[in-house]
């Protein structure tokens, strides 16, 4: 098809306003803020008296468990990501895959209504489904990105995308924010109003999404092996692409460095709600208008990181970003009060924004012109999603072993620093390969 058509860029950048609203509220604001109210057992001066759950029969802390959770959720979409990848390229029905993790996705989110002190089990297995969903449409919907934009215009539609997303999560949020603010105006209470706010997000993401499943293009089959069934040609274009990435150096070294500093922002925005809440003793509203000043802020983040990548590189300028991670880590550690949290948060926002829409479009412009888009992305992803595992099982973990998320942060500090060592040595391999100057 022809690139750079508005209303297919419009249509594509839908799916992040459609999608967001879940990455918002369920993953970042009310749910886990609900989840930890369900979940914990407090004295009627606010001490927590117990932070422990059942979890079909075993006990474990309520935070660990909603850790270890997201982490088996990319742990499987890891695993099949690339084959049905491969799959879809090799059929040209990535469109379809991408409608069945957007309806998974929905779909779980809604079923969330059900979720409650006694359906701890079915709560969190839900949340599980509707991360694998969300994050399974979007090995799909990021592969689209190379085919129906030229490489001058990708820095440009990656922000344009991440904008609308943020656009339209806090649209969403603020309709929330107004149930579980004021339930009583409604006639409902506070559990039902966050409970109403995980089935709104369902209908908002399932709705939103017929936008970009109507206008994006249909994908055409690649050459077929009529010797192999679905599944092992799935695996050989699967090889083909590797193969191709293997003489590709600095696309390696990249997705080396993706993966180190990716540990460290998708914990981050995974766990700060969680970490406000137990470590600094925010209340809901508190919480909530933390990620609201985030996701506000992470929309001129966006555009401003396409616009210095114009200027300096998008190596350079991640380069750059990434540093100023390890300064919001190193802050975090200290913060005590919930000023210096809104401080942190709007730091935050400005290079969250530009560090995902940056990510992915410089791995879209280090790709070689391929029709096999799809299997390249899904590298990308279960790059992004294997680190997702690791960050959050190890932020987990420290904190089961010594009982504080602040000392989970000297995790992530350490992913930071060594995602900045290995993006350096992807700008000198990208200059000995005189690749362009808005890469490097």
């Amino acid at each position: 098809m022809e690139t750079n058509q508005k209303r297919v860029h419009r249509a594509w950048a839908m799916y992040d306003w459609a999608n967001s609203a879940y990455n918002l509220v369920i993953t970042s604001t009310i749910f886990p803020a609900y989840y930890l109210a369900v979940t914990t057992i407090k004295g009627e001066d606010g001490t927590i008296l117990s932070d422990k759950v059942n979890f079909f029969g075993a006990e474990i802390t309520n935070s660990v468990l909603f850790d270890y959770a997201l982490a088996a959720a990319y742990l499987l979409i890891a695993i099949l990501s690339p084959i049905l990848s491969s799959i879809a390229d090799y059929k040209g029905n990535k469109k379809s895959f991408m409608r069945l993790f957007c309806y998974i996705g929905a779909i779980s989110c809604c079923g969330l209504f059900f979720f409650t002190g006694k359906t701890v089990e079915l709560g969190v297995v839900l949340a599980s489904i509707a991360a694998a969903g969300y994050y399974g449409s979007l090995v799909f919907y990021n592969s689209f990105l190379p085919e129906i934009a030229t490489e001058e215009q990708r820095d440009k539609l990656s922000a344009q995308g991440f904008s609308y997303g943020y656009i339209g999560s806090v649209i969403l949020q603020l309709i929330c924010f107004v149930f579980v603010l004021s339930p009583g105006t409604f006639g409902i209470d506070e559990g039902i109003a966050s409970r109403l706010s995980f089935l709104l997000v369902g209908i908002w993401w399932f709705g939103f999404a017929q936008i970009p499943l109507s206008r994006l293009p249909q994908g055409k089959p690649l050459e077929q092996h009529p010797e192999h069934n679905i599944f092992s040609n799935g695996f050989h274009e699967l090889r083909k692409v590797w193969g191709q990435m293997k003489q590709l150096h600095v696309l390696r070294t990249y997705l080396l460095a993706f993966f180190l500093y990716s540990m460290g922002v998708q914990t981050v925005m995974l766990a700060a709600t969680i970490f406000g809440a137990k470590e600094l003793k925010l209340e809901t509203g508190q919480l909530i208008m933390t990620i609201l000043i985030i996701q506000l802020v992470a929309i001129a983040g966006a555009f401003i990181m396409s616009k210095l990548s114009e200027k300096f590189g998008n190596l350079k300028v991640l380069l750059f970003v990434v540093l100023i991670w390890i300064g919001v880590c190193i802050a975090a550690y200290y913060t005590t009060t919930a000023m210096e949290f809104y401080i942190i948060a709007t730091i935050v926002g400005l290079v969250m924004g530009g560090i995902q829409s940056l990510s992915r479009s410089t791995y879209s412009k280090l790709m070689p012109v391929t029709k096999d888009t799809t299997s390249f992305f899904s590298f990308y992803d279960v790059t992004e999603k294997i680190a997702i595992v690791i960050g959050m099982f190890s932020f987990g973990f420290i904190e089961s072993v010594t009982g504080s998320m602040r000392n989970s942060i000297i995790a992530l500090i350490t992913f930071f620093a060594l995602g900045t060592i290995v993006l350096y040595l992807a700008i000198i391999k990208a200059k000995k390969e005189h690749l362009q100057s808005t890469v490097i």
